[in-house]
């Protein structure tokens, strides 16, 4: 089950209340910036922030709630349970920070993972431009638009280049961790306590979650999270990134690296290996992908 995300706005009062409750329930207590209390168990972290917000996280919140708050009377201020889509504005009231990656479908090239901050007066200004999911978008849009924002948003990239790639991976096994390591170093470098981060979700939702427990921060990961303004800046710059690192390689190399991991990704292979050997190909492919083992049952016929 996925984790969700429930924020209340609790008076001090009911804070403590629920403090209360959750002391004598046996919940483990632990300090976290710009907190109150910090309170950890039946799956679920819930932190009462100075500005006296509780946010809830789990893959349960609402069973929390009612456990040990709802008959307080506290509305929810918001909530990340699955709202439909049409539900949901684009831009925020709120300073929030999006990421997403790209690459991690694409044969050659790098695993891109951006980060974008928007304060809400920013968001306001990007609210009906271009900005959007870079999957509806053209390369050429992509490289027009990603140039664009990184000169308006702050903005952090994280990448693994194909042979740092596959050691890691090597390692690992499992591209999720990979992903979680990189997207907390991008956000790590843009969020403060208590902020709001939404990523495109991936996997065990527990991943991210650990990898991004030090910084304290309102994690909320959601499927098609790029109809969010935030996340839709953050998916064009990680495509950005990607395109002109894969069109950086091919120049390198003197072979035009398709995207994807299609028949033309095929062919591309092969045209690199003819060029440069086998033993070239995790410079700029990662390995792990079915098309290795196709160029190496094509190279014994």
């Amino acid at each position: 089950m996925a984790q969700k995300t429930l924020v209340l706005q609790l008076s001090n009062e009911r804070a403590r209340e629920v403090q209360r409750r959750l002391t004598s329930a046996a919940f483990e207590f632990r300090s976290a910036p710009h907190a109150l209390f910090s309170a950890k168990g039946a799956g679920v972290v819930a932190t009462h922030y100075t500005s006296g917000k509780l946010v809830i996280q789990g893959e349960d919140p609402e069973a929390f709630v009612l456990a040990f708050v709802e008959h307080d009377g506290a509305a929810p201020a918001s909530r990340a349970a699955k709202p439909a889509a049409s539900d949901l504005p684009r831009g925020a009231a709120e300073t929030v920070v999006g990421s997403d990656e790209s690459g991690k479908g694409d044969y050659f090239g790098p695993l891109v993972v951006a980060a974008v901050r928007l304060e809400p007066e920013l968001s306001k200004r990007l609210e009906g431009g271009e900005v959007r999911d870079c999957k509806s978008m053209s390369d050429e849009a992509v490289l027009r638009v990603g140039g664009a924002l990184r000169a308006k948003v702050p903005f952090a990239v994280a990448r693994l280049d194909p042979p740092s790639y596959n050691a890691e991976h090597a390692r690992v096994g499992n591209l999720n961790p990979m992903l979680a390591r990189l997207h907390a170093e991008a956000i790590g470098r843009l969020a403060t306590p208590g902020m709001h981060v939404i990523v495109d979700q991936f996997g065990n939702a527990s991943l991210l979650d650990n990898a991004l427990a030090h910084l304290s921060v309102r994690l909320e990961q959601r499927p098609r999270a790029e109809e969010l303004l935030a996340v839709a800046a953050a998916s064009v710059i990680a495509r950005e990134q990607f395109l002109i690192a894969l069109h950086e390689l091919s120049e390198s190399f003197a072979v035009d690296l398709a995207k994807g991991a299609g028949e033309p990704v095929d062919r591309a292979a092969r045209a690199f290996v003819a060029l440069h050997g086998i033993d070239k190909l995790g410079s700029v492919a990662k390995l792990h992908f079915k098309n290795t083992q196709k160029l190496a049952r094509n190279g014994k016929r």
